[in-house]
């Protein structure tokens, strides 16, 4: 019997009860032979956690669902969504359980959240489960997102449940705990919209503010000040995944969430040679979702957004849309302003750098199809007097030495530039080794891989594999959903 946890684990079940009609109660499905894959120690204690116990029988219970701690309610949660930009009215949890909620360290709410841990009335002819591989990758790809500095659901623990998942072949079963400021996404609020009832919306609402823009309600109307609230955090966040060449590869609205977080690491993937048309996910043919759609995607998720808070702008139909238009258009100036900060520290700038500049780079990049994150790194040897590695990246050198000189001349800075740009991100070709090896019943390369992303800023002897672009051979790359 495993010893009691330092202190009771308590799981409120605030949006259960505060939103009962969004949520069904539920029980994962049993774990025939579960086995802790890998732990997150340093999430667990900001939890307030204790990860011994999390490693024993009633940990490894709540990391799967099947022990089920005093108080707390099991739900899947319901929302709806555009995907790929048709509307579906029902979509929800049809593999996952918010478990409940915890309290912090810090005093922060967090949710608690299961991925394959079985069917649920929203499963839509699935199963409801998951394998290790596609597991393993969230947490990968995740805790490198943290590391980079930007927001994202955390990973706290994968499980093998020892149960085989049915794909293309059998798969070893497994399930992600997950944490996150929420899970409330704009597919959330098209849900609420969608059954006509207002109060419900008004309900959702509500709850947003209180659990991520709690000043929105000292605002003169509330839910205009939640929206601009939502609109500058995805501002935000989509310039960071912009700046380290990430691709959702799923942007639909019920993979956007209220609080800002990046959710749902499916197809998923981080750019190697630089062009704004890369797209990997193997649903994408028209490219949608593409590396350099992501801004105008997310414009267009928020308005989709503010169709559903129309009636709670303001009574009066044109008035509600002149206002979400307003509020609407700061996206674009917030977004612009975070991307060109943030590319004027990659190039070791201080403030926002040059547009045309940064555009001329740019182009140039994506001639040459050179690697996106490690010639930031190979840049700034330049301005020490180094300026080779950098110049034989690229076809035209003659363009590319007139750009050298208009950076230079500006004194950039090479030790910003090392603490902006990351030496290790998860690239493609190694996650998928990892993957292969993990299905197969070997963690360490997941481990060895992991210990790079997570320190990603650091050189470090020994891990000079981790920082080279894929091999020729490494061929064209899809991502697939994992479900």
């Amino acid at each position: 019997m495993s010893a009691a946890p330092a202190k009771p684990v308590v799981l409120g079940s605030w949006f259960a009860r505060d939103l009962a009609d969004m949520a069904v109660t539920w029980q994962a499905e049993p774990a025939p032979d579960p086995k802790l894959l890998i732990l997150n120690e340093p999430l667990a204690a900001d939890l307030g956690l204790d990860p011994d116990w999390l490693r024993g029988p009633d940990g490894v219970g709540l990391l799967t669902g099947t022990v089920v701690r005093d108080g707390a309610a099991p739900v899947a949660q319901a929302y709806s969504g555009h995907q790929f930009g048709g509307f579906v009215p029902r979509l929800g949890d049809g593999r996952a359980l918010l478990l409940g909620e915890l309290t912090d360290t810090e005093g922060r709410l967090r949710d608690l959240h299961l991925k394959g841990s079985g069917r649920t009335p929203f499963a839509r002819g699935g199963d409801g489960l998951a394998a290790v591989g596609p597991m393993l990758r969230e947490y990968l790809i995740s805790e490198a997102m943290h590391a980079l500095g930007i927001p994202t659901t955390r990973s706290l623990a994968v499980v093998a449940t020892g149960r085989p998942v049915h794909r293309d072949t059998a798969l070893p079963g497994a399930v992600l705990a997950r944490v996150a400021s929420s899970h409330l996404r704009v597919g959330s609020f098209q849900f609420a919209a969608a059954t006509g009832d207002a109060a419900l919306l008004r309900r959702l609402a509500d709850h947003a503010i209180a659990r991520h823009a709690p000043a929105a309600a000292q605002a003169d109307n509330p839910y205009v000040a939640l929206f601009e609230a939502t609109v500058a955090v995805q501002a935000d966040l989509i310039a960071r995944w912009m700046l380290v060449g990430f691709i959702h590869g799923v942007m639909n609205t019920d993979n956007m969430t209220i609080s800002g977080e990046t959710i749902d690491y499916g197809p998923c993937a981080f750019m190697d040679g630089y062009h704004p048309g890369t797209v990997f996910s193997s649903i994408d043919s028209g490219g949608r979702y593409a590396y350099g759609n992501q801004p105008g995607i997310a414009m267009w998720n928020l308005a989709r957004f503010a169709e559903t808070l129309l009636p709670l702008f303001d009574e009066d139909t044109d008035r509600a849309i002149a206002v979400a238009t307003q509020a609407l258009d700061g996206f674009r100036a917030q977004y612009e302003a975070a991307w060109l900060t943030g590319m004027g520290a990659k190039l070791g700038l201080a403030g926002s750098s040059d547009a045309a500049l940064v555009e001329d780079l740019l182009t140039q990049l994506a001639q040459s199809q050179v690697d996106f994150t490690s010639f930031f790194r190979q840049l700034a040897r330049a301005v020490s007097g180094d300026r080779e590695p950098s110049r034989g990246l690229f076809l035209d050198l003659a363009a590319f030495d007139a750009w050298l000189q208009r950076w230079l001349a500006l004194n950039p800075d090479a030790a910003l530039m090392d603490r902006t740009n990351p030496v290790y991100i998860p690239r493609n070709h190694l996650v998928e080794q990892a993957l292969t090896a993990a299905t197969g019943g070997d963690l360490g390369p997941v481990e060895q891989l992991l210990s790079a992303v997570t320190d990603p800023y650091v050189e470090r002897p020994g891990l000079e594999r981790y920082a080279e672009p894929a091999p020729d051979s490494f061929g064209p790359y899809q991502t697939f959903c994992g479900t």
